[in-house]
């Protein structure tokens, strides 16, 4: 049965009262914010309008349908519209920016212009926090560093999250997830043993584990601010953020001079461990036996008597030593076996097993449906969908998803005139003059969502 919670008022929630300013791209700052706006925070994106910015909406690259349909057919689907139809405003169907921006809301703003500069600092005088993972010579240029912002705000948190640190020579250098994971080796671990990194394919965990580093070291400096009064500067690089967690590799080699080489689907002292196919097309299992009893209970389970049988399985050793032709001869007994039978079978018995889902057999789990995992958001320019839920369950403290992902510039009139105190006519000057709105500019576009002339 699924579970049912009730959408909680927002002051019911930890974070109720703290503004929060982004400016940010990509996934490792917009989903920092993600987090803090599903717990309560009024997060405000700070995004121009009269320009567009790169890796956030997907502006840059608007396609019309027939073209994502053919790169759909080419395998090439994470930026594709609703039924691939881009529609008027495209920007704001992006699944990519979509999938983390809900219960923000977005202000249109340049702060590269005077006027957008302008109220931003207005905007610096009323937050709390600002998050941003730009490039570190960007918030340089537009002079909107911590030691100009503390000036205007003394208690301002401020969360910079360059791919390399705010010093040092790889200062400006330009990195996703990705180059930050091949500086600091995870790629090469991640890598197989009898292959090459470019196999490995892109995961983005520095930018996944980013978000979620950064929105608890923002919580830590909000309750040292209550103790002490003072906001301050956070700098988490990713790299740094995330080398932590390649700490084992790290330390076997400061202590045993051994380098551990690309791990692929292994184990250091497991086997089998690994994932094997069953019965179908590209359907598999993983899974993973840690001692002897538990590679007993898995031959019972297949019938592998061959297997249970053979000396050079024995042991945990010897399985360890054996493990590649161990996974090959496992692998005729798991084909036989439909996925998700074979992985309750497993469970029951005590072997550590799990199925291999795709997105769509992900979103018909039985498991996140009986938690009510994923839930629904409207838009009048997306839709209804499911959305990815709240991360964590607290015991006293239910929380939803509560608003879909904003507009581009769908508060702004609200913050300018409400939060920083712009008149009617101010506000109108700035819509005159293109500095805010809902719509890129058509020289910005693509020739088929312009207007007719």
């Amino acid at each position: 049965m699924e579970t049912k919670q009730e959408t909680p008022t927002k002051s019911d929630l930890p974070l109720d009262g703290v503004k929060v300013a982004a400016i940010t791209v990509v996934w490792a700052g917009p989903h920092c914010t993600q987090v803090l706006a599903e717990w309560g925070a009024e997060v405000i994106r700070v995004e121009p309008v009269d320009a567009i910015q790169p890796y956030s909406r997907g502006a840059e690259r608007i396609a019309p349908r027939e073209q994502l349909i053919e790169m759909a057919n080419n395998g090439i689907t994470l930026s594709a519209y609703p039924d691939f139809e881009p529609g008027d405003e495209p920007w704001n169907r992006n699944p990519g920016f979509n999938s983390h921006s809900r219960n923000k809301k977005s202000m249109a703003c340049n702060i590269m212009t005077s006027e957008g500069k302008q109220a931003f600092l207005k905007l610096i005088k009323e937050v709390d926090v600002l998050v941003e993972n730009n490039v570190p010579t960007t918030i340089e240029k537009a002079g909107i560093t911590y030691d100009t912002l503390k000036e205007i705000n003394p208690r301002l948190i401020m969360l910079r999250m360059p791919a390399y640190g705010l010093s040092g020579p790889y200062k400006g250098y330009r990195a996703f997830g990705t180059h930050v994971e091949a500086m600091i080796g995870h790629h090469y671990l991640r890598g197989y043993p009898d292959g090459t990194p470019d196999q490995t394919g892109e995961a983005f965990t520095a930018d996944a584990f980013a978000g979620l580093l950064g929105a608890t070291v923002i919580t830590a400096a909000l309750r040292y601010r209550d103790l002490t009064g003072e906001g301050q500067q956070i700098e988490m690089p990713l790299a740094e953020g995330f080398l932590s967690n390649l700490g084992e590799f790290i330390l076997d080699f400061e202590m045993n001079d051994r380098v551990a080489g690309p791990q692929g689907n292994t184990h250091h002292s497991h086997a089998p461990h690994g994932l094997f196919p069953t019965h179908g097309v590209d359907q598999w299992i993983a899974i993973d036996v840690s001692e002897d009893s538990e590679w007993q209970t898995l031959c019972e389970v297949l019938h592998a008597d061959l297997l249970q049988n053979d000396t050079k399985f024995a042991t945990q050793l010897s399985r360890f030593n054996n493990r590649d032709a161990l996974h090959k001869e496992l692998a005729k007994f798991t084909v036989e076996y439909d996925k998700n039978e074979l992985f309750q079978q497993l469970q029951v018995a005590g072997v550590c097993a799990g199925p291999v889902m795709d997105d769509v057999e992900l979103l018909s789990s039985p498991q996140l449906i009986n938690r009510g995992f994923f839930e629904e958001l409207d838009s009048p320019v997306i839709g209804n969908y499911r959305y990815p839920g709240i991360m964590t369950k607290w015991i006293n403290t239910p929380n939803t998803l509560r608003t879909a992902p904003p507009r581009l510039g769908e508060h702004s009139e609200e913050i300018y005139k409400e939060l920083l105190g712009y008149s009617d006519l101010e506000y109108k000057e700035l819509f005159e003059q293109g500095h805010v709105g809902d719509r890129y500019p058509d020289h910005l576009l693509p020739e088929f969502l312009r207007a007719p002339q």
